[in-house]
């Protein structure tokens, strides 16, 4: 924006130098207005007085601009500190000025050259402790060791129903009746002793006699 480098207080005090140079017959305390307030007293407002609110009014706004992100820091501490020196000669040199409605603005010029320099040097603290921050958080990452690879577990091993199913076992009376069928049928089928050949001869010669 093209007010960011414009300095506000200028605008009270070009408005003080016009009543001066180009108003002579004005003076900062002529009554502009008079209020009635509640308790019935009447508030006389003076040109000085507007002045003065004015460049109250404007300071806000000032400060707000100065605390701007991205602000033009150096123009405008040029430009208040300028209004600041221009606005103090001009109460101190020239007896047109020494009144009590330009020394106010002369501190209004002071305060806002001094509120510059506080918010930017915050502002800097602020971004080198940012900067400490981010740079410690990357040392922190890149001390951090490397976390091994997760190791994939193996999938359970289903078995069958059929292999878990327990295995019959033959009573024992049935192992001992089938052990006494084979050992009765090894007797029945043994064949029987063959004879001598001289016992058949003899037996052969027997009848003869």
């Amino acid at each position: 924006m093209s007010i960011i480098g414009f300095p506000l207080l200028l605008i009270p005090v070009a408005i003080c130098n016009i009543i001066v140079f180009l108003m002579p017959g004005l003076a900062f305390d002529a009554a502009m207005t008079r209020v009635v307030l509640l308790s019935g007293a009447t508030w006389t407002i003076a040109l000085g007085d507007m002045l003065v609110a004015l460049g109250v009014l404007l300071l806000l706004p000032e400060v707000m601009k100065a605390a701007r992100p991205g602000a033009k820091y150096l123009t405008d501490h040029l430009l208040s500190l300028l209004v600041l020196a221009g606005i103090t000669a001009e109460f101190v040199m020239l007896p047109q000025f020494a009144n009590a409605t330009v020394a106010l603005l002369a501190l209004l010029a002071l305060v806002d050259f001094l509120s510059g320099i506080a918010l930017r040097s915050r502002h800097r603290r602020e971004a080198r402790a940012a900067r400490a921050a981010a740079k410690s958080s990357a040392e922190i990452i890149e001390d951090e060791p490397e976390q091994p690879a997760p190791v994939a577990e193996p999938a359970p091993v289903v078995v069958p129903a059929t292999e878990l199913a327990p295995q019959t076992v033959e009573p024992a009376s049935a192992s001992a009746a089938s052990a006494a069928s084979i050992a009765e049928a090894v007797l029945l089928d043994r064949p029987e002793p063959v004879k001598p050949a001289a016992t058949a001869k003899d037996e052969e010669k027997s009848p003869a006699r």
